[in-house]
């Protein structure tokens, strides 16, 4: 419930809101606990926690459980022990990408339910018509996916507290984007946000990415910070960026994207993704004549930047000069932002990310050539074409852990 419904509100309804807000964000942190637990981490009296716990029970958001201590000897009554219904409702996260949808339902506790993929075919189309068709086609099929996989969660009930979606074009606080780059932003999210069930949370996809990356981080494995970018260099090229552990949104939406790069690396597609890049270097040199007998052996229409990266590989001098092209590239990329903002860390996330370690070891190569110390680490994230949907999920799992009764309103 939002500061504006409260208004009018009666302080008695207040604090009983305030109360219901404390314990749900314990019962979302904490295994099962007993009133004594609850009243350590709220500060709340017994009775007020009992009568709460009882509520929330009813409202079917807790349940009392058998689960004791072990090890110690009780006196009297024992502890009653509360737990979260953490199937009591879905989170659901949306991939929304331009050529294929993936979505991911989780309980309260971000666990994994169901899982489903597609593919989207058609392109963006041209002029109003054919952009109007490509996004009622691209709504269509967000529905019918989401409708799968609800279903195959199973009897966890259908009801979806929230569900966020990301998509390749920025996106406002509202959930919109914005009617530009010739009518590709409003196609990937036609407004997502109205024309979904329940409710709905629409985030760019690299902005997804980083809070996947940022949230899932081990520190024991020195991979955590608070100086983040993450880069979806795909078929297009965008940026999501934490600073001091905030991420970075500005005006519509538009942090991250990066067509400044059009002008600062003097390519008019600057902003083109590693698979893009890849592919259109190695057809436009062998247009040109340059021989490669691997490349030159693949349909055009079929040619990788797996093709490219495997043909590197196997020693064929084109496909290793387009490699190095592609490390330096990053390099300069990474050093913008490291520079610019201050990220330490530079993580090349999507389905890219299995494929990319030869560029990036190009890339680290490069950087002492191109930059100033101190330089960003670069890495491959370890979550694969899945970082967007698993960003999603966490944005919805922070979501209601910092504000529970927002989305359990109607049902407390």
């Amino acid at each position: 419930m939002s500061k504006m419904r409260d208004r009018g509100a009666s302080s008695p309804q207040l604090l009983r809101r305030a109360n219901r807000q404390a314990l749900m964000q314990h019962a979302l942190r904490a295994p099962a606990f007993t009133a004594a637990d609850a009243m350590t981490a709220t500060g709340l009296t017994r009775a007020t926690v009992l009568g709460v716990c009882a509520e929330l029970e009813q409202a079917g958001w807790l349940r009392e459980t058998a689960e004791r201590d072990e090890g110690v000897v009780q006196r009297g009554r024992p502890a009653r022990h509360f737990v979260l219904r953490e199937d009591a409702a879905v989170l659901v996260g949306v991939d929304a990408g331009q050529h294929t949808l993936t979505a991911r339902v989780a309980d309260l506790r971000g666990r994994e339910l169901a899982v489903g993929r597609r593919p989207l075919e058609g392109t963006v189309g041209e002029g109003e018509q054919g952009q109007r068709a490509a996004a009622q086609e691209r709504t269509r099929a967000v529905r019918e996916l989401l409708d799968e996989v609800i279903a195959q969660a199973g009897d966890r009930r259908s009801r979806r507290l929230l569900t966020v979606v990301g998509v390749p074009a920025p996106v406002d606080a509202a959930g919109r984007s914005p009617r530009g780059d010739q009518g590709y932003w409003p196609a990937m999210n036609p407004g997502f946000v109205d024309a979904l069930e329940g409710r709905v949370l629409v985030e760019n996809d690299a902005n997804l990415a980083v809070l996947a990356e940022h949230a899932l981080a081990d520190p024991a494995a020195g991979t955590a910070t608070d100086h983040l970018a993450t880069l979806l260099m795909g078929e297009r090229f965008g940026a999501g960026l934490i600073v001091d552990g905030r991420l970075l949104r500005g005006a519509g939406g538009g942090a991250g994207e990066m067509r400044f790069l059009d002008g600062v690396l003097e390519d008019s597609r600057g902003a083109d993704g590693i698979a893009a890049l890849a592919r259109r270097w190695a057809l436009e040199a062998l247009a040109a004549g340059e021989s490669s007998p691997a490349l030159s052996a693949i349909p055009a229409a079929q040619l990788t930047a797996i093709d490219v990266f495997s043909a590197a590989q196997a020693g064929d001098p084109l496909a290793r000069d387009i490699l190095s092209r592609l490390g330096e590239r990053l390099a300069r990329i990474a050093a913008i932002l490291s520079s610019l903002l201050g990220v330490e860390t530079v993580v090349v996330a999507g389905a890219i990310a299995e494929a990319i370690g030869p560029v990036l070891d190009h890339s680290r190569t490069a950087l002492p050539h191109i930059a100033t110390p101190p330089y960003p680490e670069l890495r491959a994230s370890a979550l694969g074409r899945d970082v967007v949907v698993r960003g999603a999920i966490e944005l919805a799992l922070a979501r209601l852990r910092g504000d529970p009764l927002d989305l359990l309103a109607t049902d407390v």
